[in-house]
């Protein structure tokens, strides 16, 4: 009762409200953050910058610009690695708010700025943008219902990436924003919507006792209890950060150059092409992971999550081998392997370290492997972003990403299962263990 009172009202009456209401009103609230989030982030990458280089040197303009915000954001996880594991819900509002502030006026820097010190400029951008994804999945772990609420949050960077670069399309062509303004543009067409969805989010009330039984306690993570994470889990997890390397390159690759992408399959002049792509693939994602919480046993949620990945890794090599032998179209490859690589790339980010936990025991949240796996995603997306035009320049973009979609696929598919493996065999030694005690 103390705990009520000091709760809001809007915060009092989704505690007594059914649990559609809540699920309704949570899954809106983190959706929205993350989606006006991607207004800040994403829209300068619908520009080409065609013709453009860095400092008279063989690397593009555009490459440059998303190595240089891609390195931010990797800081960004770095840092949140920390700061995430730790970070209270009194401060998690602040933070939100500064880190779009920033962001945003990073982006205003970018449209002022001569060509060649951009690069900074959008580098500032991706700094504080990294920290997002942690804050809002905070409000959303350690619940009976977090597959769904998480499925729903996935959902919001999926269609929210076609979405922006959809509206800086629809500025440069409709009212002639310059391609260096666009992104700052978008950015306060999504201001307001950002900051009402932050304070929705705020009022999502805490974890239940229900909650908690069911999916082990979250709590903040020390120095000492972060490194016992790790040694606990050394082995599976190597196996899936490896995994996560390559598949976050190949996700920021497929969104960062889709527009060269779709002007090479002869989709250059579609209206809304992104969207159009993408919101198959947020629908195909969001039923998938919402089976999840279908799935009661966190060892069998666990087997469930590992199959969902795999299954996206093997969709991305059988629909590039369709498309070269002409039995699908280029629009239907795009989405089914951008449908892939997500399936296989969001439980990461949200329901796989979420079952872990809850399968395991282990102390800790969510959010910290998250952020440890982002960091080291990033750092592959870096590597394969410029190994691409300093050592593959003479490949075009399009056949660079086929080869890349089979490499990524027969990778991705061994490693998953192998470390599916291995997170069994480890669950079966701990119950054997918790047995051996017990009698």
């Amino acid at each position: 009762m103390k705990e009520s009172k000091q709760n809001g009202r809007l915060t009092n009456w989704l505690i007594s409200m059914p649990a559609p209401v809540f699920i309704s009103f949570t899954i809106a609230s983190a959706f929205s953050t993350y989606f006006c989030m991607y207004a800040f982030r994403k829209p300068f990458s619908a520009a080409e910058f065609e013709g453009l280089k860095l400092f008279d040197t063989e690397l593009e303009l555009k490459t440059v610009f998303v190595v240089s915000q891609i390195v931010g954001y990797a800081i960004s996880k770095v840092i949140g690695i920390k700061v995430c594991s730790e970070v209270t819900r009194n401060q998690r509002t602040r933070m939100l708010l500064a880190m779009i502030f920033l962001a945003q006026f990073a982006l205003l820097c970018f449209a002022v700025l001569p060509n060649d010190l951009k690069v900074v400029a959008i580098f500032c951008n991706g700094l504080p943008l990294g920290m997002v994804w942690g804050l809002v999945v905070w409000y959303l772990e350690g619940r009976r219902l977090s597959e769904m609420l998480l499925a729903g949050l996935s959902c919001s960077f999926i269609v929210a990436s076609g979405v922006v670069k959809d509206v800086g399309r629809w500025l440069m062509s409709v009212h002639q924003v310059d391609q260096f303004w666009m992104p700052f543009v978008t950015g306060m067409i999504f201001f307001l919507p950002f900051l009402l969805s932050v304070w929705m989010l705020n009022q999502v009330p805490q974890a239940t006792d229900e909650d908690v039984r069911a999916r082990v306690e979250r709590r903040t993570m020390n120095g000492e209890q972060r490194w016992q994470f790790v040694k606990q889990f050394c082995v599976g997890l190597i196996m899936l950060m490896i995994a996560y390397f390559f598949l976050t390159a190949y996700r920021e690759f497929r969104d960062n150059f889709g527009a060269e992408i779709f002007r090479a399959l002869g989709y250059g002049e579609e209206p809304a092409i992104f969207t159009r792509s993408e919101l198959w693939v947020a629908l195909g994602v969001v039923a998938a992971l919402g089976l999840l919480t279908l799935i009661k046993n966190n060892r069998w949620g666990l087997i469930g999550a590992f199959a969902i990945m795999t299954a996206g890794t093997a969709m991305m090599g059988l629909g590039t081998l369709s498309y070269d032998q002409g039995q699908i179209s280029g629009l239907t490859w795009m989405i089914l392997c951008g449908l892939g690589s997500y399936l296989a790339y969001v439980p990461y980010g949200s329901v796989l370290f979420d079952r872990l936990i809850a399968s395991t025991g282990a102390v800790g949240t969510a959010v910290f492997a998250i952020y440890v796996a982002d960091a080291i995603g990033y750092g592959g997306a870096i590597t394969v972003l410029l190994s691409k035009d300093m050592l593959a320049g003479n490949v075009s973009r399009l056949d660079f990403f086929r080869y890349f979609t089979y490499f990524m696929s027969i990778l991705g598919t061994a490693l998953l299962l192998a470390s599916c493996c291995y997170f069994l065999l480890f669950h079966n030694a701990k119950h054997r263990q918790h047995q051996k005690a017990s009698s």
